[in-house]
Order: structure tokens, then C-alpha cells, then sequence
């Protein structure tokens, strides 16, 4: 009887992302472009919250953003129209972005010129949470209506988070929404994660955000 081989290839597959991501975290630092990767449910409030943050920081930096979904044009559209740099990425069906699409389409953008890079991952709390797109920072999005215990039942993405934006906190009159419970149980998957309140719909809390942004491209730059 012949011998059995066992591959273990899901690790394999992790391995190779991460070798990648390290890769294009040494490319992004030779040209001093910051890039975060943003992740959340749909209808979060990303694409929002970008042209909201564009807005407030076009004049002192330069930004671009790759919008990543499975079909469609409609956000890169939207960023466009705020004189941003954009380019829409199609991920043929799949529901996440790793380290080699994440590079492909950075060479297709054109980043040279850019100081903050803006990686709008696809739509989904499980996924994008598992890959190292090989992004400085990861940014995660999550609003009221989808209620406090998200934490609870998504830990990965909020371990991999760097900082949570709290979105849609104008809505809070009516939703049963606690803010001390959502801080807590974010704590409890990631002591290190920043986490801040804001509305995309007020401008509420995005000074914070903006100084965030800021802090860090500055830091990368350095």
C-alpha cells in the first residue's frame, strides 16, 4: 500500500497571503503611501463615511480609493464625483480581498503620487476579517442598526481591527443601542483597538477620525 500524503493547503494558502502582505507593506513604505483597509457589513456606511473624510482632508493630502465589490460600478462612481482618485476592483464572485488582488490592483490605481490609499474591501463581517490584504492599518466599520452584540458574534473582524468606527450615531434615539456594552465587548476581543462615534450623515465625531488619519499617514511618512 502506497504511502498518503497530507497537505495541509488552507494553511499553505495563509502562509503565502501573509508572505505577500509583508511585501506589499515594504512597497507601501518605500513610496510613503499609508493604506488602510476598511471593512464592514453592506449598508455600514463606508462608501459614505469616504466622501465625508475626503471632503474634510482633499486639501491637505492626497487620496485615492479602490472600491472592491463582486458586481457593479456605483461606489467607485461616487467617490469620482468628490475629485478623489477611484478605481472600482471586481472580485469575480469572491467575497474578500487578499494580498496578491490587493497589489494587482494597486498597480493598476497608480499610487506613487498618493499619501492615503483607501481600500474599501467587500461588504461582509466574516471574510475580508480573515485575509491580510497587506494594508498599514485595518478599519472597521460598524453602525447602529446592526446593534451592539455584533462583537459577540463576528470576533475576528474586531480582533484584526485596528480601530471601529461606530457609525450612524444619530439614529441612536431609535435603536437600543449601548454604547458601553458595544466598547466593552470590543475590548474583550481587542484591548488595543481604538474606537470612535461618529455620523457620516452629521459630521459627528470626525475630527476625531480626520486627526486619526492624519496621526497616522504623518507616522507612515516619516
Amino acid at each position: 500500500m502506497s504511502e498518503i500524503k497530507l497537505i495541509e493547503v488552507k494553511q499553505s494558502i495563509f502562509a503565502e497571503n501573509d508572505h505577500a502582505a509583508d511585501e506589499l507593506r515594504k512597497y507601501l513604505k518605500e513610496v510613503k503611501t499609508f493604506m488602510v483597509n476598511l471593512m464592514s457589513s453592506p449598508g455600514a456606511g463606508k462608501t459614505t463615511t469616504l466622501m465625508r473624510t475626503i471632503e474634510m482632508l482633499k486639501e491637505e493630502m492626497k487620496i485615492g480609493v479602490m472600491e472592491a465589490d463582486i458586481d457593479a460600478i456605483v461606489d467607485a462612481e461616487k467617490i469620482a464625483a468628490t475629485g478623489a482618485k477611484s478605481i472600482q476592483l471586481h472580485t469575480g464572485g469572491m467575497c474578500h480581498m487578499d494580498a496578491g488582488m490587493t497589489r494587482q490592483g494597486l498597480d493598476k490605481f497608480g499610487i506613487v503620487d498618493l499619501d492615503l490609499v483607501v481600500l474599501e474591501n467587500v461588504g461582509n463581517l466574516v471574510c475580508p476579517a480573515e485575509f491580510d490584504t497587506g494594508a498599514c492599518q485595518n478599519v472597521m466599520i460598524l453602525s447602529v442598526p446592526e446593534g451592539d452584540d455584533k462583537p459577540l458574534k463576528y470576533p475576528l473582524m474586531f480582533q484584526v481591527s485596528d480601530l471601529v468606527l461606530i457609525n450612524k450615531i444619530d439614529t441612536k434615539c431609535v435603536f437600543d443601542f449601548d454604547d458601553e456594552a458595544v466598547v466593552k465587548r470590543i475590548h474583550d476581543r481587542n484591548p488595543n483597538a481604538e474606537v470612535l462615534f461618529i455620523s457620516a450623515k452629521t459630521g459627528e465625531g470626525f475630527d476625531k477620525w480626520c486627526d486619526w488619519i492624519r496621526k497616522n499617514v504623518k507616522a507612515w511618512q516619516a
